[in-house]
């Protein structure tokens, strides 16, 4: 497996973002082909403290990251300076993109957990949609409902889970964090709906948020083998509809 992603600390954030890199590496390697352009322009919306754009910019991209936080922008600067690598920081939101960039200028667009929390996903990913060249893709991660009603229910919230699938937004609760989930179904009506040609469909993290660190901490090899079967549970067709996050590839 090829090193991006994988913590030199830790296995464990390898195994919560290795499927992710697995679509990501093949996509940069077809628009490289296609475009005959080694280095890409990558746009991460809601990119926050560069954990995905740091790597990227590591592999010879160009990256720009839009966040409204300008801690988490301070925070991607030293990340980016401690890796060697420039990536560029713009402080906006989601809705403003199509202020703060070019139209057409991009050949990727992530866009990892963000649609949870943005005023209007429509209009999020429509902006989005304005910023990839013909042939671009979005990258889209967003929490699943049915996998929120899993976890509420293994610690004993059965009316939470009972809830979970009974709202419209998936949500748990007053107290819940996430202001809406998303099913396989629901993303990928969204991104029709916004002129995105629907790609893969993968479940992130199936067994990873189910796992005790303990055991990927103390056992040899143990985040390794778990990274083979995320990646194998990934595509499955019950398994990747139970899975922490969901990951939809969308081409324009």
């Amino acid at each position: 497996m090829h090193a991006v992603g994988i913590s030199r600390q830790s296995g464990t954030p390898a195994v919560r973002t290795a499927v992710v890199w697995d679509v990501l590496r093949a996509v940069l390697a077809d628009r490289v082909s296609a475009t005959g352009r080694e280095r890409l322009d990558i746009v991460d919306a809601g990119g926050g403290t560069g954990g995905f754009a740091v790597p990227l910019a590591e592999l010879g991209h160009a990256v720009t990251v839009v966040d409204p936080s300008p801690d988490s922008l301070a925070a991607l600067e030293r990340r980016a300076a401690e890796a060697g690598v420039a990536v560029r920081a713009l402080q906006g939101d989601a809705a403003d993109l199509g202020e703060l960039l070019p139209a057409d200028g991009a050949d990727l667009v992530l866009c990892h957990s963000v649609l949870e929390y943005v005023e209007d996903p429509v209009s999020a990913l429509t902006a989005m949609a304005g910023l990839l060249r013909e042939g671009g893709a979005i990258s889209v991660l967003a929490a699943n409902p049915l996998a929120a009603a899993l976890h509420r229910s293994i610690t004993g919230r059965f009316d939470e889970a009972r809830q979970v699938l009974e709202d419209p937004e998936g949500r748990w609760g007053e107290r819940d964090p996430t202001p809406r989930r998303f099913t396989r179904e629901a993303l990928s009506r969204l991104l029709a709906a916004t002129g995105f040609t629907l790609g893969e469909v993968h479940g992130v993290r199936v067994f990873a948020d189910l796992v005790p660190s303990r055991l990927l901490d103390g056992e040899p090899g143990a985040a390794r083998a778990l990274v083979a079967l995320e990646q194998a549970a990934a595509a499955h067709p019950v398994l990747r509809d139970i899975a922490t996050q969901l990951h939809v590839l969308g081409r324009r």
